[in-house]
């Protein structure tokens, strides 16, 4: 407790007594590249912590999942339909449920980037004829 202590008491005001930070507005321009460097650490700090607390305290700042899967494919219908006729495949034919498929409706193992990305564990529909 009193390395806590004596870093809020001697440490950091030392550190930011040390800063060079101007009087003047005018003072700002006539700072050297060293002297914006030493103001780099601080800065970052400061805005990192503000960032944080605008992410807490305002709900409409947080991030809103997207709940759509679907983020290339006919986005213009009301609902994507497809129909595949059961003469049409030949031994078997495995379709994509994740979306992401350049092929799409059939799956081209998109999915495996997709699971890593996300930890997800989808993966396609595979139709088998009989016989």
């Amino acid at each position: 407790m009193e390395s806590l202590s004596s870093l809020v008491k001697v440490s950091l005001p030392n550190y930011l007594a040390g800063l060079p930070i101007p009087n003047t507005f005018g003072g700002w321009f006539k700072l050297g590249l060293r002297d914006w460097l030493c103001l780099v650490p601080p800065t970052a700090a400061m805005a990192g912590l503000g960032y944080m607390s605008y992410l807490a305290f305002c709900p409409e700042g947080r991030p809103k999942p997207n709940g759509r899967c679907n983020l290339a494919h006919r986005l213009n219908e009301t609902k994507v339909v497809d129909s595949v006729d059961i003469e049409d495949i030949a031994e078997k034919a495995a379709f994509c449920r994740c979306w992401k498929s350049k092929n799409w409706p059939y799956c081209d193992g998109a999915h495996g980037a997709h699971n890593k990305q996300t930890g997800d564990n989808v993966g396609p529909v595979v139709v088998k004829r009989r016989g």
